[in-house]
């Protein structure tokens, strides 16, 4: 068995020269991993095998162990776009759930749940599903996911 081309680390400088990296398209949820087998868009295997879970983004560049490189892209997934009169209102109010959300302009977009969507129609938004690239904004200070974090609550009171 041969053994597959290994991605460890995210190259974080401008590829060199003529380099065309290989494409891996991944919807959102399997964005988030520290290891795995992967496919190329056009069919090559690599190991992903990161120290710790990360969130993989739009655009990041992966470095494998025989020198080639795969760059990340979002693949088109089932969404929810979420519209309406007051939709600063709207996105706090997903945000508030802690739901991953993509906010643009005009629209918000968030993975279907049908929970959430009740409750935009409840609040006046409109709701119309999609297929698109999703890409939420990061959770606190712009990186991790809003679904990741921890609430740490301290039983200390001081001696």
């Amino acid at each position: 068995m041969l053994a597959l081309p290994l991605a460890q680390t995210i190259h974080d400088t401008p590829l060199p020269g003529p380099v065309m990296p290989l494409r891996c398209s991944l919807d959102y949820d399997s964005r988030f991993i520290r290891r795995k087998r992967l496919t190329t868009d056009c069919g090559h295997a690599f190991l992903v095998d990161f120290d710790k879970t990360i969130s993989l983004d739009q655009g990041m560049i992966l470095r494998l162990s025989d020198s080639r490189f795969v760059e990340i892209r979002a693949k088109s997934e089932a969404l929810s776009q979420v519209t309406g009169p007051d939709l600063l209102r709207l996105a706090w109010h997903i945000g508030n759930r802690h739901t991953p959300c993509q906010i643009e302009a005009t629209r918000l977009l968030i993975q279907r749940d049908h929970v959430i969507e009740h409750m935009v129609l409840h609040l006046g938004g409109q709701v119309l599903h999609v297929t698109a690239p999703f890409t939420p904004e990061g959770g606190a200070y712009g990186f991790g996911r809003t679904h990741a974090h921890e609430h740490v609550h301290s039983t200390h009171h001081g001696q």
